[in-house]
């Protein structure tokens, strides 16, 4: 029989995560704030409580990084020994943290990083990027293996720090890039460019995240503020450079 795997939290990425992993799972769903009817006829899932969903072979807490200690916290009473939790934060050093002190010896846990969501996924996630990072137990190749054999992910093997370290320009620019570009959008264009149409393309991918997500990515990542004040340094600079070539500009004509 396959293995059981308790969801925890079913959002927009816990919904997306359904379509693809219960071919593989036995899959129970847990999320007090949903009603998960509608989740259980369209996917062959089970809703429980969260004492049946963390009594499962593999728990995925599918939860934002602000909530996560809390609810390894409730989840901990219940965890099986041998049970594998996994992340799937976009984040990694305090989704580690969390993990490495929260969660007993007896259980094992993976940190993975889904580098896309359900906008970039919506045509199929195979050839797409997965993040994972060793946790507790050595486990990591195993689930490495499921995601790149059953699921057709291209793994990134990586470690906590490197991970933030890249994703805070990754995604810590991007996103930041594409909500500005969000709030000023100008309607019915008509005379676009090719650049201009690649960027929309890549603001359509975001413009829908939640608030929760973009806060994790702009807050509980260590390395955005440099990755930002470099950002805001560079765009300063630049401005400075075209207001003394438009000062020169006026001179030069005024002589």
């Amino acid at each position: 029989m396959p293995k059981t795997l308790g969801l925890v939290g079913c959002g927009a990425f816990g919904e997306f995560m359904l379509r693809h992993v219960t071919p593989y799972f036995r899959t129970r769903v847990h999320d007090p704030y949903r009603d998960l009817g509608p989740i259980t006829a369209v996917y062959d899932v089970e809703a429980v409580d969260l004492a049946a969903a963390a009594a499962c072979d593999v728990v995925v807490p599918a939860v934002p990084v602000q909530k996560l200690a809390t609810v390894v916290e409730a989840l901990v009473p219940h965890l099986a020994p041998g049970a594998l939790v996994v992340d799937v934060c976009s984040v990694k050093l305090k989704p580690y943290r969390i993990l490495e002190r929260l969660l007993p010896a007896s259980v094992d846990f993976v940190c993975t990083h889904p580098l896309f969501g359900p906008q970039s996924g919506r045509d199929g996630i195979a050839g797409l990027k997965v993040a994972i990072c060793p946790g507790r137990g050595g486990r990591e190749e195993c689930v490495a293996r499921f995601l790149e054999e059953r699921l057709r992910l291209r793994v990134v093997r990586t470690d906590p720090e490197r991970h933030d370290r890249e994703l805070a320009y990754v995604q810590g620019l991007t996103h930041l890039i594409a909500k500005i570009m969000v709030e000023i959008e100008p309607r019915d264009v008509l005379q676009t460019t090719r650049t201009w149409e690649l960027l929309m393309q890549s603001v359509e991918l975001v413009r829908y995240d939640s608030d929760e997500l973009f806060l994790a990515i702009e807050s509980e990542n260590p390395f955005v503020g440099e990755a930002k004040g470099r950002f805001f340094d560079t765009a300063r600079a630049l401005e400075a450079r075209l207001a003394a070539a438009a000062e020169a500009r006026r001179n030069g004509g005024a002589g």
